[in-house]
């Protein structure tokens, strides 16, 4: 099956071109229209083949904008292979501000590896995963808190490695991007990043503050970060490349469903605990409020595990099912 989606630009192209991925869509306002999925490309010679994704949800505005900046930034003689730049991966997301397409409900970081003959979400993970990630040795996907949550800082996260080599080599990349924090993980089928290892490319994700907002701090330690590891790949020489990366790296360990803590109950939340604190199994992380029903006592919900507080709800309206906090735990390195 052919995906439909057309790029304006020729990706075995030397040089800069910045163009649209047109995905057809045929709708009452225009009948023969398509979206328009911002794509760059910025190639010079042989090399490594990096993937710059952002926009993958479409409130996680911090790397839309710094996947931007560097396709300006960049020129194509300081290149060694290529460096594609997604700033809006899921383009209608992107453009109305939300998590998931306005289009379809679609959340692309759950929509791996895709369909050609599907929705919207679908069909652009497909293109994603099987024209672009399949060309290209890295993948760099620049994801934040969103809307509804906020990370304590710059961080970064990674599957766990198959083996000691390719722990060796992923450690050493993590660490070249240096954001102070670095979760390591179980593979999600349905996630950019597992698509990444289908396709042989190894993959970072960040998480970038949040909470509907933009730092520039957090722009900055990314910006630093990302242009250390191009170079540290190879793919990036030349006067923007900084000699040393934003700091150390710190690893940590994130174990499923215990590290995580969801209200039951519908109602107005009261955190108890801080980013960055560190907790006990059992202690008391949050409140949950009735207001609707003033006297009734509030809820107590408690952490299952040990850890460190990485990831809080910035929205204090909850429903049962909704996550609250995100827990890590740090691993020797």
């Amino acid at each position: 099956m052919v995906n439909p989606i057309r790029s304006e630009i020729d990706l075995e192209a030397q040089g800069r071109h910045v163009g649209y991925l047109r995905l057809p869509h045929s709708v009452h306002r225009s009948a023969y229209g398509w979206i328009p999925i911002p794509i760059g490309s910025v190639r010079n010679g042989t090399g490594p083949v990096v993937l710059l994704m952002a926009g993958n949800h479409g409130d996680e505005y911090e790397g839309q904008i710094v996947v931007s900046q560097l396709l300006r930034e960049i020129e194509p003689q300081w290149v060694r292979g290529q460096i594609i730049y997604l700033p809006m991966a899921n383009f209608p997301a992107a453009e109305a501000g939300l998590r998931t397409s306005p289009l379809d409900g679609g959340n692309l970081n759950r929509s791996f590896p895709g369909n050609p003959q599907g929705t919207p979400t679908e069909i652009i993970a497909d293109y994603i995963e099987h024209t672009l990630l399949a060309r290209a040795q890295y993948l760099v996907d620049l994801h934040s808190g969103g809307s509804s949550l906020l990370y304590h800082g710059a961080n970064m996260l990674a599957i766990e490695p198959r083996d000691e080599a390719e722990n060796e080599r992923l450690r050493t990349l993590l660490s070249a991007f240096g954001l102070p924090r670095a979760y390591l993980h179980a593979p999600n089928p349905l996630h950019s990043a597992t698509a990444a290892r289908r396709q042989g490319a190894l993959s970072i994700v960040t998480e970038l503050g949040g909470g509907g907002a933009v730092q520039s701090r957090l722009l900055r330690e990314a910006r630093q970060g990302l242009l250390h590891l191009l170079g540290a790949i190879g793919v990036l020489a030349g006067p923007l490349v900084p000699e040393e990366a934003p700091g150390p790296t710190r690893f940590y360990r994130v174990s499923g469903a215990q590290h995580y803590v969801y209200a039951y109950e519908r109602g107005l939340y009261e955190p108890l605990v801080v980013l960055g604190d560190q907790v006990r199994a059992g202690q008391a992380a949050a409140r949950i409020h009735f207001p609707d029903t003033p006297l009734r006592e509030p809820v107590t919900v408690s952490f299952e595990a040990d850890g460190e507080v990485v990831c809080q709800r910035t929205v204090a309206a909850v429903q049962r099912g909704d996550c609250l906090f995100h827990l890590a735990e740090p691993v020797e390195s």
